[in-house]
C-alpha cells in the first residue's frame, strides 16, 4: 500500500515533535541506521539535548503556519528535498464532561489535528514518490474512551485526514501512514490516573513504527495486544462496547 521502507541509510527525515517521548526514541532510532535527520519542536534547547550528531536543528511551533514554513525552508536550504515527513507533536489533557473546558479543548485539538493538517500544507509541494508523511495519531481515535474528551476528537480526525491524503496520494506512490499508538510511557500519559493496559516504553513504541515503515502499510499499530483488542471492541454495539471499556479501564 505504501512504499516499503527498510535502507534508512541516506534518507532525509523530517521529524517534528522530536524533542521527548517517542519522538526522541524514534529520532534516535533513525540516526542509528544513517538516516539524515532534520528534528523540530518548539525549543532549541530540547533537541540539543538529544545530542544526536549531524541532525539539523529546527525549532518551530506547528501551531503558527509561517513558523512551519521557515522551517522547512532552511531544511530544503541545507537537505535539497526530503523523503519523509513525520508529524509527532501532540497534546493531552484528561477531560470529561464535567470538567469540559472549551478554550484548553481547542488548544489541544489545535496541536493534535490542526498542527498535522499545517504541516501537510508546508510539506505537500516537496512530498516524492517513494517517500510521503506519517501522520501519528492514536487509538483514542478509533472510538470513545474514558476522559478523552479532548484528545480522542482530534486524534479522531487526524485518521480521516490521513485516510482522506492516502486516496489522494497513494496513485503518486507517496506513501500516506497513520500511526496509532497504545499506550506508551511518556509525559503526557503520567497525567493519567487509571490504569493503562500494555503500557509500553517509548524505545518500544520506536522499534514498532521502525518495522511498520519496513512493511509498508497505511496504519501502524502497537502494541497489537491491545490494539488488535481495541479494534474488536470497536466491531461491537454500543450496549456491549460501553460496559466493557469502563471494566477494561476502571473508570
Amino acid at each position: 500500500m505504501n512504499p516499503k521502507i527498510k535502507d534508512w541509510s541516506g534518507k532525509r527525515v523530517w521529524l517534528v515533535g522530536a524533542s521527548a517521548g517517542i519522538g526522541a526514541a524514534l529520532a534516535h532510532a533513525l540516526a542509528a541506521k544513517g538516516a539524515r535527520l532534520a528534528l523540530s519542536s518548539r525549543k532549541l534547547s530540547s533537541l540539543q539535548a538529544l545530542n544526536i550528531d549531524g541532525a539539523l536543528l529546527l525549532p518551530c511551533d506547528s501551531t503558527q503556519p509561517e513558523s512551519l514554513t521557515t522551517a522547512r525552508d532552511a531544511l530544503l536550504q541545507a537537505m535539497g528535498g526530503v523523503d519523509l515527513v513525520v508529524y509527532m507533536a501532540g497534546g493531552y489533557e484528561p477531560m470529561q464532561a464535567n470538567t469540559l473546558d472549551v478554550g484548553l479543548l481547542e488548544q489541544v485539538v489545535d496541536v493534535n489535528f490542526h498542527g498535522a493538517v499545517r504541516l501537510t500544507a508546508a510539506a505537500m509541494p516537496e512530498l516524492k514518490a517513494g517517500g510521503g508523511i506519517a501522520l501519528v495519531a492514536s487509538v483514542a481515535g478509533y472510538q470513545g474512551l474514558p476522559k478523552s474528551l479532548a484528545y480522542g476528537p482530534g486524534k479522531a480526525a487526524l485518521i480521516h485526514f490521513a485516510e482522506c491524503l492516502y486516496m489522494d496520494l497513494t496513485g503518486k506512490g507517496i506513501g500516506v501512514w497513520v500511526i496509532n499508538p497504545g499506550f506508551v510511557s511518556t509525559r503526557l500519559t503520567a497525567k493519567n490516573d487509571f490504569k493503562m493496559p500494555a503500557l509500553i516504553t517509548p524505545e518500544q513504541a520506536a522499534q514498532d513504527i521502525m518495522a511498520g515503515f519496513a512493511r509498508g502499510g497505511f496504519e501502524i499499530h502497537f502494541p497489537k495486544r491491545f490494539t488488535r483488542l481495541l479494534k474488536f471492541l470497536s466491531l461491537l454495539p454500543y450496549r456491549l462496547y460501553f460496559p466493557l471499556v469502563r471494566k477494561m479501564t476502571g473508570v
